[in-house]
């Protein structure tokens, strides 16, 4: 039985605004993880059309295909050319999630929601000769008992971050234009692994850099702080995401995470208007001090990739350049912009939609990079894209890449800033080069330096342990086997 699991490339792949790095960055751990259920017996493979070109002359059996809202008609595309090839063709994620009736005469079974569940009871089905047209999670929801993921099957040499790991589910919080609150409805919509699971998936990545694609990795206090003393001592540098609410508990648990090895923290500021924080269901950013968060990280020897959304309601014409100064000037080390954009399945695009305000419903275009509704009523359009443009251009201009650097207070944090950022955006022909001669793995090496500690010792951790030296690992770190895209976003196929 031969099966073959796809992730079309989305849609700005083949744009002017694409950049090779930031789609090779990280495997598509979601079909590696249903991979996991297939029979041993049974041929898989996994194709990434964001590193390699697709074979579409071979006949497999049956055909998984991962789709997001941008890559949905390519998804489309190739369902069909399978299909009519003789492949039982399954679609989900996301997207079709979001809209099911859409994607469903494409497909012969389509999946609705996280797959841990649904996937085994469809391959059940599948092989008694009697599978559904549609499988829908809800209740249920665990990751217990989970197989390991098919890091076999994951084309490492091709990745800048191979060693990519999910150890959550959904996120605790339900913002208005959150993609995948659609996609964890009718059931519990932010759960764990156990903690030896977890530390079980780490142990079998080599080398020392992880990164947690988990949309909020500090969500579940308990189950966290049993991750970090569990790899405290691996000698692991590892990146992740968290939210300002969690940053600003004095509980203790981001040092246990600096001790752990945390180096870099996605952190979803969005916007530095409160009124736009309630408009978008955000209670956990309101009220909270943010230049405070940012000082407790860098304490820590943290850096921020901020998280920023342009064009929500009460943004006005000087919000672009109010953001990248704010930035800029708290020395934020790389940001992350967005165009407000209403993601079918959101409570943003029931209201936009309802108040008329949609430009159309072209889903390539819904890339965060290009205006697909009228923005409110200080912004134009022009306005919206002209500024998005300016802010990353103005950010990661050299000038303000030295700038932002030299807020922090030792040198040696200074200069993994200005590496880092200038690095992260300013060397896109080397990026290509590597890229093109699939030599990304020449460069972990560097990004692990970058990502060392950036102070010699830290007040908050107890005498004696920094003045031991570099952590000895627990037990060697495995060579092979060993992964966004997340599997959170996908039922079969974040």
């Amino acid at each position: 039985m031969k099966v073959k699991l796809i992730l079309p490339a989305l849609t700005e792949a083949t744009n002017p605004y694409w950049r090779p790095i930031k789609y090779s960055l990280f495997p598509p751990l979601g079909l590696a993880t249903l991979a996991a259920y297939l029979p041993p017996d049974w041929e898989a493979e996994i194709q990434d059309e964001h590193v390699e070109a697709l074979r579409l002359d071979d006949a497999p059996d049956l055909v998984l295909i991962q789709v997001y809202i941008t890559n949905a008609y390519r998804a489309y595309a190739l369902a069909g050319h399978y299909r009519a090839r003789g492949a039982y063709v399954c679609l989900g994620g996301l997207h079709v999630t979001s809209l099911p009736e859409e994607a469903a005469p494409h497909a012969d079974t389509i999946f609705l929601g996280p797959g841990e569940e649904i996937f085994p009871a469809f391959l059940a089905d599948w092989r008694a000769g009697r599978p559904r047209p549609r499988y829908v999670s809800t209740s249920g929801r665990s990751l217990a008992g989970v197989p390991p993921i098919r890091r076999d099957l994951i084309k490492r040499e091709r990745y800048l971050v191979p060693n990519s790991i999910v150890v959550t589910r959904g996120c605790p919080h339900h913002c208005d234009f959150c993609y995948k609150d659609a996609f964890f409805a009718g059931g519990k919509s932010f759960y764990t692994q156990t903690v030896d699971a977890a530390l079980a998936e780490i142990n079998r990545l080599p080398g020392r850099h992880l990164y947690f694609l988990d949309d909020h990795l500090l969500g579940n206090v308990r189950f966290a702080a049993g991750l970090f003393e569990g790899m405290r001592g691996l000698g692991r540098l590892f990146q992740g995401a968290a939210t300002v609410d969690s940053i600003l508990r004095d509980n203790g648990l981001l040092e246990k995470a600096a001790r752990a090895g945390l180096r870099s923290l996605f952190v979803g500021f969005e916007t530095l208007s409160p009124v736009n924080l309630k408009a978008s269901n955000k209670p956990q950013n309101l009220g909270r001090d943010y230049a405070q968060a940012i000082r407790r990280l860098h304490d820590l020897g943290i850096m921020i990739n901020g998280s920023f959304v342009f064009g929500l309601d009460d943004d006005g014409p000087d919000v672009f350049r109010r953001t990248v100064d704010w930035a800029v000037q708290q020395g934020i080390t790389t940001a992350t912009f967005h165009i407000a954009t209403p993601y079918p399945g959101t409570a943003l695009f029931a209201r936009i939609e309802a108040e008329g305000r949609l430009l159309h419903r072209r889903w390539n275009e819904y890339d965060t990079r290009t205006v697909v509704h009228q923005p409110g009523p200080h912004l134009t359009a022009q306005q919206l894209k002209a500024g998005y443009d300016w802010a990353y251009r103005e950010f990661y201009s050299w000038p303000n890449i030295a700038r932002a650097s030299l807020t922090h207070d030792t040198l040696r944090h200074q200069l993994k800033h200005f590496a880092y950022a200038g690095g992260w955006k300013k060397f896109e022909p080397l990026w290509n080069f590597l890229i093109k001669a699939r030599h990304l793995d020449a460069m972990r090496p560097l990004l692990e330096a970058i990502l060392s500690k950036v102070r010699g010792t830290d007040p908050r951790v107890p005498a004696g342990l920094e003045a031991a030296g570099p952590p000895v690992l627990a037990e060697p770190v495995p060579a092979e086997p060993v992964p966004a895209e997340l599997l959170l976003q996908l039922p079969v196929l974040q």
